[in-house]
């Protein structure tokens, strides 16, 4: 049996870790049971991924379900209400406790945070928001506005801190309130483009 390299082994592993934050939750994942499982070592895994918040964010990336389409309803707040109900779906799909534990332990250790942020910024979350306000604008349903990039990751940002406050993504009620009373102010206030 050949030896596994390259993107075999970096999904085998991703899998294994994914499996076991869903069986024994992210407090009580190891670097050893995740190469026991994925058959490897643990110096394999670490010369991936430093630590293990690294490790259990890039399952979580690799495993959760990713919509990549922009949801296109035909109206600005329901657009805005189906992207915050994907992000719950994906939120779910990983459970509030693997979340809320990578967030704690990434606060301890900068060079985790400082990874972590980098996946966060690459997250298509923002694009979708600005492709959503750009299309509602030529439907003619709000002014053209330049979206400031901290009002395009409000849904994300949002939905992450229920959960890691709260242990759980917000509602559908809560997601209707977050929608009426902070990102569609928010986007309503951003600046018109200069002439």
């Amino acid at each position: 049996m050949s030896r596994r390299r390259g993107v075999r082994l970096e999904h085998a592993i991703l899998d294994a870790a994914w499996d076991l934050l869903g069986e024994v939750g992210y407090a009580k994942l190891t670097m050893e049971a995740v190469a026991a499982r994925a058959g490897t070592s643990r110096p394999v895994i670490h010369r991936r991924w430093a630590t293990r918040a690294q490790l259990a964010f890039a399952a979580v990336e690799h495993r959760a379900p990713v919509e990549t389409d922009t949801p296109d309803t035909g109206s600005l707040r329901t657009d805005l209400l189906t992207l915050m109900e994907r992000l719950v779906r994906r939120v779910n799909a990983v459970h509030g406790e693997v979340l809320a534990g990578i967030a704690a332990e990434t606060a301890r250790d900068p060079e985790a945070m400082h990874a972590l942020r980098g996946r966060l910024a690459a997250t298509t979350q923002g694009r979708h928001v600005t492709a959503i306000v750009q299309r509602a604008a030529e439907r003619g349903e709000i002014p053209a506005v330049q979206l400031p990039a901290r009002v395009a990751r409000l849904p994300t940002d949002l939905v992450r801190n229920e959960v890691t406050l709260y242990g759980q993504p917000p509602d559908r009620k809560a997601i209707a309130e977050i929608v009426d009373r902070i990102i569609l102010p928010a986007i309503r206030e951003a600046p018109t483009p200069s002439r």
